[in-house]
Order: structure tokens, then C-alpha cells, then sequence
């Protein structure tokens, strides 16, 4: 018989973490373990307001399969008992660990996948006004490929004043939805001849006929909040997306972020592996699909005041393979 330990934990973040819809100055984190025979599994999910997700309304979805977890729930059989999301996440994770500390193999060897490599990751550079978004933007002069949020159209005097500052660094800009149709040829305009990779969610997920085309010499669109599941991956082409922003909160977990990521390169997606700011443990599961990845956006440990403990090590701007003792 296993045992299910479920946790609520706050985790204070590194001053604050601001993007257009919200201001955080700490993060909210479900985190379950799997008991049995000795070994443990461990997962870390965080519910997302976006996605009608809170702490109380994922801990909910995860008891009401506390009797199948702990009579032997299998993954496979996981897929079907709960949505795409934060819990299922927690759940499939914790699986995936409990099942490679039995076996005494790691996760990739498991999944038939490479063993995960280091890894430049981005770092994210918060809202704030353009003279402090430069500031910021040089004090993480260490890091060659930065993440810019921005709240709407007055986000490219941010842009352009990081780019002033940075013309080493390599930008992704990231509007979490905070665009007018009419600003994004805008921004792509004035962007055109910087090193600007991609834009993310440049306007509400819902939006989809009217993204205008992305020819190859402009900054292409990545989807991020209208990407789920591998079920998004047609539509969001044909509305002229050509990333995508893989998060396994938002997929369901990594059996289902394996599946998103095959699809997606079948279909000729680039792939960045993102996460929702949270701790190494929920960082770990990502690095393991790292070989699927284009770009890897997995700095939420370096946004915190602190990590857990045995967390994941970061070299400058690379980002290392997670140890045994901390997750796979």
C-alpha cells in the first residue's frame, strides 16, 4: 500500500515578479510524495488564476484520486482521470519518480531518451519602466539570452532601451496577452533588424484570425497561453504561430509534455521548455525532455529568494541536469 503526502507551500520570490496581469512578491505550490516500499516520488505543481486554477481547487482534484494513488495508479491509467493541468502534473511527476527510484534507472533511460545535457537557460527580466528594465538588463549581463515582459504597447521603449544597453544579448519579448492586433506589426517593425527571437503571446489566446503572417525575417510568434495539449498544435499553426512555450502545468505532466513535444516537432514548431516560476523540483521533470528543446526558458528557481534544498545548480547562464536525489 503506498502513502499520499500532500503539501501547500509559499515560496517568497526575489523581490517581485511582474508580468501584464499580475504582481508577485511570493508563489503558491502543491507539492504531493508517493511512499512505497522504502523509495519515494516527489511532484511540484503551481495553480495557475489564468487557468481557473487555485491551491484549494488543485489539492481538491488530487484527493479525489488519493484511494486510486495509493492502491497502485499506474501513469498510464492517470491520463485518463484527470484534465490537462497543475494536478495532474503534480501527480504524473511524482509517478515518474517513484517509478525510476524502484527501478534503479533514471527517467530518460525509462523513456528511451538521452540522458539530459546542460543547457542555456533565458532569465526573465520583470515590468518596470524602461530606465529600470536597462538597469536590470545590465546588472544580468552574465545571461546572452533575456526574457523581456511587457504589459502592452509601451513595452518597446523597454525593448528598445534593453537592446541599447545589451546588443550582446538575444531577446525574447513576452506580452502574456497584452497586445492589440493592431500594436504587434508595430513592434515587429521596430524590432526587425534586433536580435529579437520570438514574441510570446503577443494577444489573448482566444485571437486567432487575425495575427498577421510572419515572414522569415521578422520576429516569430510563440504561443503560450492558447497552447495545451498536442490537440492546439493545428490551429495555433494556421493562425501563424511557429513556437511554442511547453509547460508541464499546463500539459498535464511529462507524459503528456513528451507527447506535446514529439508532435510539435513533427510539425515543425521551434520549442522552447518554459515553466511557471517555481522551484527546482518543478524545473527537474523539464530538463529531462531538454534533447526536444530549441530554446530552454527554466530560470524560475533563480527568480525566488530561496530554493528547496539538493535544488538544481546553475553555472552562470546554464542551467544543469537535475541530481538523482532531487527528482528522476
Amino acid at each position: 500500500m503506498r502513502e499520499l503526502i500532500l503539501k501547500t507551500e509559499i515560496w517568497p520570490v526575489a523581490g517581485s515578479f511582474v508580468i501584464s496581469r499580475s504582481a508577485l512578491k511570493e508563489i503558491t505550490v502543491v507539492t504531493i510524495e508517493i511512499r512505497e516500499d522504502g523509495e519515494r516520488g516527489r511532484g511540484e505543481c503551481r495553480p495557475y488564476s489564468r487557468y481557473n486554477e487555485s491551491p484549494e481547487n488543485v489539492t481538491e482534484q488530487i484527493e479525489t484520486l488519493r484511494h486510486e494513488i495509493q492502491s497502485g495508479l499506474t501513469i498510464e491509467q492517470l491520463q485518463n482521470l484527470l484534465p490537462a493541468g497543475a494536478a495532474r502534473n503534480a501527480i504524473d511527476c511524482a509517478l515518474w519518480d517513484l517509478k525510476a527510484k524502484q527501478s534503479g534507472k533514471s527517467i530518460s533511460e525509462l523513456l528511451g531518451l538521452p540522458e539530459p545535457q546542460a543547457r542555456l537557460t533565458a532569465y526573465t527580466l520583470s515590468i518596470d519602466t524602461p530606465r529600470n528594465m536597462r538597469k536590470a538588463a545590465l546588472k544580468a549581463k552574465g545571461y546572452p539570452l533575456l526574457k523581456i515582459k511587457i504589459g502592452g504597447i509601451e513595452g518597446l521603449e523597454s525593448c528598445l532601451a534593453i537592446m541599447e544597453a545589451r546588443p550582446d544579448a538575444e531577446l525574447i519579448i513576452d506580452a502574456n496577452e497584452a497586445l492589440k492586433v493592431k500594436d504587434v506589426q508595430i513592434f515587429r517593425e521596430k524590432l526587425a533588424k534586433l536580435p529579437v527571437i520570438m514574441i510570446e503571446q503577443p494577444i489573448a489566446s482566444e485571437v486567432y484570425n487575425n495575427i498577421p503572417n510572419t515572414p522569415s525575417d521578422l520576429p516569430i510568434f510563440c504561443a503560450d497561453e492558447s497552447l495545451h495539449t498536442a490537440e492546439d498544435l493545428s490551429k495555433l499553426w494556421d493562425a501563424g504561430y511557429r513556437a511554442i512555450n511547453v509547460k508541464l502545468d499546463k500539459c498535464g505532466g511529462l507524459t503528456a509534455g513528451l507527447k506535446l513535444m514529439r508532435a510539435a516537432k513533427s510539425k515543425g514548431f521551434i520549442i522552447m521548455a518554459g515553466c511557471m516560476v517555481g522551484t527546482s523540483l518543478a524545473m527537474a521533470p523539464m530538463m529531462v525532455l531538454e534533447s526536444f528543446a530549441d530554446y530552454i526558458d527554466l530560470d524560475g528557481p533563480l527568480l525566488l529568494a530561496k530554493d528547496r534544498s539538493g535544488g538544481l545548480k546553475y553555472k552562470g547562464p546554464t542551467i544543469l541536469p537535475a541530481s538523482r536525489s532531487l527528482w528522476g
